[in-house]
């Protein structure tokens, strides 16, 4: 069950001193539903650029103080509400914890603040979140609920939680939530939770594997539903060590336990959530309508279906949903074929986790790899796809910690290095893979790093490559 609703948290922030730090995607929306409860608002940014200002200046129209250019905690705060990328030992947040002033994050405003009786369903995990959220939504959307997907997938939650100007508010969130919005949550407690999978990702902000893996775990929190990927060992670590008194679910690429959902030869099928779990099991759907059919796509569908199931949404729902969801850009996505090769964007791997199960989904790839690694190790990532591998074009800032470990482990593997960063880059990239590439070969851009030494981001990337492959 949910916990209940505070119904004095909304009522108390009347001209309560509340501050915001930071002014990106859910800095204004959080002021604004601040300033509709009566707090006192002043939002503070280290920013001083031309897009701080204009959003500083709209809400300074609305009601805010806002400052600018720096981050220092304003005199007689009372209650700090901190954007999630706001590392724990910043000086605002030093600052509050040092004042006794509580800090929460937008999500655990949202969660405080919204209606009884409203559902949330949660994901998190290194990788596969906004593709889950987002097939989660179609299901429940096919079952005839009202349902909205919001959180880390771009919507904010405080926007998708709360009444619209009509009075109206989804009575069920899919929510993707990072471990950052996770760490400033704490009184969350979804439904149900799931964990899809964890590996080595901004370690720099948690400080360590440990404390990253910890943060994510608080998606399983007292009161919520349980789901684990059975085959990730953090996922069911994290679930089991959550409320025991709450149902723990499974889901396997393999053969399903009772209690879990799996595959059976070309079906997903559910031995959880049915009459008889040690008996009897429901068809929920074919591989064939989970697309892309890759295997990390396929555990995403089941996580999706399990967190439907949860909240009772019929088998034929599942499969509905399925057949509706499209895929997000730059997710495994095709782009072209040309000459007998495939050209596959999946510019959104960026950690070698991702990049790991975006490789396992092809026999025979040209691999197009590289960017800023952000201290991953990629050792475990190209042993694992030696095999896989026809060649390797690698780019951006730390391409060369890619080619010492192809040479160690895959040395029969060509690799073609792109020094060049300008505008053209991409373009030599895709004809350096075009020429080693065979029939039958799948040229995938997997980078298993971030864009920014290159790219405004990652959709930008895989915008470039996409146009590179096309003007083949």
């Amino acid at each position: 069950m949910d916990a209940a609703v505070t119904p004095d948290f909304a009522s108390g922030l009347k001209d309560r001193a509340v501050c915001v730090a930071g002014l990106g995607v859910t800095g204004p929306p959080t002021v604004r539903a601040l300033l509709h409860l009566g707090a006192r608002v002043t939002v503070v940014d280290n920013r001083d650029d031309g897009t701080a200002r204009a959003a500083a200046e709209a809400l300074r129209a609305e009601g805010a103080r806002a400052v600018l250019g720096d981050s220092a905690l304003p005199e007689g705060t009372d209650l700090v509400v901190i954007s999630p990328g706001w590392r724990p030992d910043s000086p605002l947040a030093c600052a509050a914890a040092a004042a006794g002033v509580e800090v929460i994050g937008d999500v655990e405003l949202a969660w405080r603040l919204r209606p009884a009786g409203q559902r949330w369903l949660a994901i998190t995990g290194t990788n596969g979140k906004t593709t889950t959220v987002r097939m989660l939504e179609a299901m429940l959307r096919a079952d005839g609920r009202r349902v909205a997907a919001a959180g880390n997938v771009g919507t904010p939650l405080l926007q998708a939680a709360l009444p619209d100007a009509d009075g109206a508010a989804p009575d069920l969130l899919a929510v993707e939530l990072s471990s950052f919005q996770l760490h400033w949550s704490a009184t969350l407690a979804p439904h149900a939770g799931v964990v899809l999978n964890l590996a080595a990702d901004h370690l720099d902000w948690h400080g360590g594997l440990e404390p990253y893996a910890q943060a994510k775990g608080r998606v399983y929190a007292p009161g919520t539903v349980r789901v684990a990927n059975a085959d990730d060992d953090w996922s069911r670590r994290l679930a089991e060590a959550g409320d025991p008194h709450t149902p723990l679910y499974g889901f396997t690429l393999g053969v399903p336990r009772p209690g879990q959902l799996g595959v059976v030869e070309d079906l997903l099928v559910d031995r959880a959530f049915t009459a008889d779990p040690r008996t009897g099991a429901e068809e929920l759907a074919a591989l064939g309508d989970v697309v892309p059919a890759a295997p990390h796509n396929v555990a995403n569908a089941l996580a999706a279906a399990a967190l439907a199931r949860s909240v009772g949404a019929a088998p034929e729902s599942v499969r509905a949903g399925l057949r509706a969801f499209a895929p997000e850009p730059h997710r495994i996505s095709h782009v072209a074929r040309v000459g007998e090769v495939d050209y596959v964007d999946d510019s959104k791997a960026t950690n070698p986790h991702a990049a790991a199960a975006s490789l396992a989904a092809y026999p025979s790839v040209v691999w197009v790899a590289g960017g800023l690694l952000k201290g991953a190790d990629v050792v475990d990532l190209v042993r694992g796809a030696a095999p896989r591998l026809r060649a390797a074009v690698l780019l951006g800032r730390d391409r060369d910690r890619l080619a010492r470990a192809l040479a160690e482990h895959a040395p029969g593997v060509p690799v073609v290095e792109v020094a060049d960063t300008g505008e053209d880059a991409m373009t030599r990239v895709v004809a350096a893979a075009a020429r080693l590439a065979r029939p039958g070969d799948t040229v995938l851009l997997a980078p298993a790093a971030a864009s920014m030494d290159m790219f405004r981001d990652y959709n930008a990337r895989g915008d470039r490559f996409a146009e590179a492959v096309r003007a083949l």
